[in-house]
């Protein structure tokens, strides 16, 4: 059920500014309200009021409102006509599609002077015997009758046959009044057997062996297990319920309104309730052995790339880029990082251990990229137990024990070392032969020339020779010809 709440008026008053003390207008249609209630202490100044298509059954709590000009109650469960002779402003009475069926509390309207137009279209009234003109006659003021304008002519006849007319309206009341009741009667009867049939025993169930019968809750178990077997069961009953409620002929009463209302109230509940969201369940990150996986809920590019040059691990992810920064939390752990956008975890498990402590963040102000450097953990220096092996013993060619050679090469690195003698590459800084300290300027000269086949050998040229070069004379050859 659906009361009339400040709160309510209050979103319906944003026109003026959320004020309910001086609102005039206000708007209360589809609001499935059951009662009117509050608006004649709260909203004095009200002068059009709309409470269309709701579930009110009376008209009540609206005499103070002494300015109201414009009711609307279309499309509500009101069977009599009263309590508005305090709108004493009134002018136009919508009661379309309504259950009035007492047409002579039409009479209570005659103390609203102002009143011009009255709509009764779709009431039980309407089909009543001179319904027209026993309206036009008992309310004089009346300018229009269910959107038909009255006639100066066709006031005259109405009045001229009042008594004769209200007459025939009051059998047709009586006679309306009993079908009522005796519809309401059969309803209550019919629900009573059909909570009979329903449960005829203490459970709902007939048994006819007590040793053989089967205790209620197991039944139901099994019942449910069914249902759950076969959905399609499920539906085409449901199908068919639907299929039998809507085809059932039914009087038009306030009460099978009520009842088709909470058909699809219930329906609408258990739309929402099947549309409801069930809550996921949490998301592995790390399994139970301790691997770290791989997610990437925010579907975000990224990219992943090493740098030899500084030793460091670079994670590049795209992120959207008018987001806001404090959307984004970094969490950046020796073997993985772990980047949470607005709720959405990305997780990568890097391809090194690297050092948390020393990472960094950035974040582009043109793309929105985020970038995370993490240095290496590999950069440092590790101490590693090595198992020593056995010194090999050498013996010196004088004695036993160790030489001086090898106790070196046991202390210092071997390096390899290139043979003098295989340089490929003349040595210009030995051309000329330097002479020694003991020898003579007669000794240099006594020196016998090489042997011919070395003529042609690594780093050797005769005197004469390298003079003619340095004067650009032809080369000569001492020796034999070859």
């Amino acid at each position: 059920m659906v009361y009339i709440t400040e709160d309510l008026i209050r979103r319906r008053a944003e026109h003026n500014e959320c004020e309910i003390f001086s609102l005039e207008e206000v708007s209360l249609h589809q609001q499935d309200i059951e009662r009117i209630e509050h608006l004649d202490r709260w909203c004095r100044e009200l002068r059009i009021l709309y409470l269309q298509n709701n579930l009110i059954p009376r008209i009540e709590n609206v005499g103070r409102l002494k300015k109201l000009e414009y009711l609307n109650l279309a499309l509500n469960n009101i069977e009599v006509i009263e309590n508005l002779e305090g709108c004493e402003s009134l002018q136009k009475l919508d009661l379309t599609v309504n259950f009035v069926g007492r047409l002579s509390s039409v009479e209570s309207l005659r103390h609203n002077i102002h009143l011009r137009e009255l709509f009764l279209v779709g009431n039980p009234c309407t089909r009543f015997e001179g319904y027209r003109q026993f309206v036009v006659a008992a309310l004089p003021q009346l300018k229009s009758l269910d959107g038909t304008e009255i006639s100066r002519s066709e006031r005259i006849r109405a009045s001229q046959g009042l008594e004769e007319v209200r007459r025939r309206v009051a059998e047709q009341e009586q006679e309306y009044l009993r079908r009522r009741a005796e519809e309401a009667r059969r309803k209550e009867a019919g629900v009573e057997e059909e909570k009979k049939e329903r449960k005829p025993g203490f459970d709902g169930r007939w048994y006819t062996d007590i040793n053989n019968t089967a205790s209620p809750e197991s039944e139901e178990n099994k019942e449910n297990r069914e249902l759950k077997e076969n959905p399609k069961n499920l539906e085409e009953d449901e199908e068919q319920r639907e299929r039998e409620f809507w085809h059932t002929l039914c009087s038009f009463t306030p009460e099978s309104r009520l009842e088709a209302h909470r058909h699809l109230e219930e329906k609408r509940r258990a739309k929402e309730k099947g549309k409801e969201k069930k809550p996921k369940a949490p998301r592995t990150l790390i399994t139970a052995d301790g691997r770290v996986l791989n997610i990437n809920e925010p579907k975000l590019d990224f990219s992943l790339t090493e740098d030899e040059e500084n030793n460091t691990i670079i994670l590049d992810l795209e992120v959207y880029r008018h987001m806001d920064t404090s959307l984004i939390d970094v969490d950046v752990q020796p073997s993985y990082a772990r980047v949470t956008v607005k709720g959405k975890i990305f997780q990568v498990v890097l391809p090194a251990e690297v050092k948390p402590d020393s990472s960094t963040a950035q974040r582009s102000q043109t793309t929105g990229h985020l970038l995370l450097t993490m240095p290496r953990a590999e950069g440092e220096i590790k101490v590693t137990k090595t198992i020593p092996s056995p010194p090999r013993v050498c013996q010196n060619r004088r004695g036993g024990g160790l030489s001086e050679d090898n106790q070196r090469k046991n202390n210092v690195p071997e390096r390899l070392e290139v043979d003098p003698s295989k340089r490929t590459a003349v040595d210009l800084a030995n051309i000329v032969p330097r002479q020694g300290a003991k020898e003579g300027p007669l000794e240099a000269s006594r020196l016998a020339p090489p042997p011919a086949e070395d003529h042609f050998s690594e780093g050797w040229i005769s005197d004469r020779r390298l003079a003619q070069s340095r004067r650009g004379w032809p080369e000569i050859c001492e020796g034999p010809s070859i």
